[in-house]
C-alpha cells in the first residue's frame, strides 16, 4: 500500500471514532478514485448499508464519461442528493473517509446542501 493511501486510513480510523450513523441520522460515507467517486448511506448500529449509489453505477455510467474531475463530482452530488431524498435520507453525518477536505469532495459536498441535504 502507498503511504499516501496508508496515511488516509489512519486519518480515517482517526475520524470515524467520534461518529456513528444510526436509524435517523445514518452516516454518508464517501469514497473516491483517479475516475470515479461513490457514495452510501450507512447505519452504524446494526452495520447496514442503507442506499449506494455511484458514478460505475448503469444509469449513470452514459452520463459521467470522465467522473474524476470537479463538474461531475458536483453533478454526481445532485444526482445522490435527489436519490437520498426520495428514499428518505435528508440529515446525516458526513464521513469524508479520511480524504482532505476540498477539491472533488469539497464539491461533492456543497452539492449536497444545495440538494436539500442536512450535515
Amino acid at each position: 500500500m502507498r503511504k499516501k493511501e496508508e496515511l488516509r486510513l489512519k486519518r480515517h480510523k482517526r475520524i470515524r471514532m467520534k461518529m456513528l450513523g444510526t436509524a435517523d441520522k445514518p452516516r454518508l460515507v464517501v469514497h473516491r478514485s483517479l475516475k470515479n467517486i461513490s457514495a452510501q448511506v450507512l447505519d452504524d448500529t446494526v452495520n447496514k448499508v442503507l442506499f449506494s449509489l455511484s458514478t460505475k453505477d448503469k444509469g449513470l455510467k452514459l452520463k459521467f464519461i470522465n467522473a474524476g474531475n470537479l463538474k461531475s463530482a458536483e453533478a454526481f452530488g445532485q444526482v445522490f442528493a435527489q436519490a437520498a431524498k426520495e428514499k428518505g435520507y435528508s440529515k446525516v453525518i458526513f464521513d469524508r473517509a479520511g480524504y482532505l477536505y476540498h477539491g472533488r469532495i469539497k464539491s461533492f459536498a456543497d452539492a449536497l446542501r444545495k440538494g436539500g441535504m442536512e450535515f
